[in-house]
């Protein structure tokens, strides 16, 4: 797993991110400490390949270096075009990237992250047209798919394993359904709510690009007037509450996407200053 750089990290690591940006033409100390110098050069890599310039060096910027293939990456052009429709500063959209999403919409294995939500499946079933007591009995039957309760998490790409069998064993747009998507996390029962043709075409999507992946969330923002709203306003409470539910406060959201705002805005404030 590709460590995650930032300001204040220290080490072989940040030393051998320094020394792959000097050879990336970067004029940068070799010193193995992330301060603010090195968290510049990397926003102006980031914005020299087209990727976000959070100035955090993560597996796509460390890819980006190995000379690796990041056309499936989000870039920065692709948050701004979502910033100009949902007509919101870019600062807003760069904020609800970096406290919202799973910062990489793919696993190693090139699949698009997925969570199988089984207490969903239970639910989606039965607005297929199967009874409340024939979903019942397929939770008994397998629990780790079916199920009243949330759980059976096993991670990372094993759950495309449960989704391909909650998928054969059962129902396939029921399966598709049930888990969410991508960087921004969208369940896939959205999909009529937002466009697309079914629930394996949303999948089919998701599978394309981060770019893809954030146009599903930015159709999941229009479609929702409030929390549309509340995004324009900067109303990070309300959009906090809106998109991650009633307990929205435990996790500290609101005041995380008031901190990296606050964040970006100071930095492009600086950029068009300069």
């Amino acid at each position: 797993m590709t460590q995650l750089l930032s300001n204040g990290s220290r080490g072989l690591a940040v030393r051998n991110l320094q020394a792959a940006l000097a050879l990336a033409g970067f004029k940068i100390e070799v010193d193995g400490d992330f301060g603010d110098a090195t968290e510049a050069v990397v926003r102006a890599y980031q914005r020299k390949v087209g990727l976000v310039d959070d100035g955090v060096a993560g597996p796509k910027t460390q890819a980006a270096l190995k000379g690796f293939d990041t056309s499936r990456y989000l870039k920065r052009k692709d948050l701004q075009q979502a910033a100009d429709r949902l007509g919101v500063p870019l600062a807003s959209v760069m904020a609800v990237n970096q406290v919202e999403s799973r910062g990489e919409g793919f696993a190693a294995n090139g699949r698009p992250v997925i969570l199988f939500e089984r207490h969903v499946m239970h639910e989606r079933l039965q607005a297929h047209g199967i009874t409340e007591r024939t979903a019942d009995n397929l939770a008994q039957q397998f629990p780790a798919l079916v199920n009243r309760k949330s759980g059976g998490y096993v991670g990372g790409p094993a759950e495309h394993q449960r989704l391909a069998q909650a998928q054969q064993l059962i129902h396939e747009s029921a399966a598709l359904e049930s888990a969410s998507w991508g960087l921004f996390q969208i369940m896939g029962y959205h999909w009529e709510r937002l466009g697309y043709m079914d629930a394996q075409h949303f999948a089919d999507t998701m599978a394309l690009s981060e770019a893809a992946q954030l146009d599903a969330f930015v159709c999941f923002i229009e479609t929702d007037p409030a929390l549309h709203k509340a995004l324009k306003a900067r109303n990070w409470k309300a959009f906090a509450k809106g998109y991650n539910g009633k307990n929205y406060a435990k996790n500290l959201y609101d005041v995380k996407l008031a901190r990296a705002y606050a964040q970006f805005a100071g930095e492009h404030a600086q950029e068009q200053a300069a």
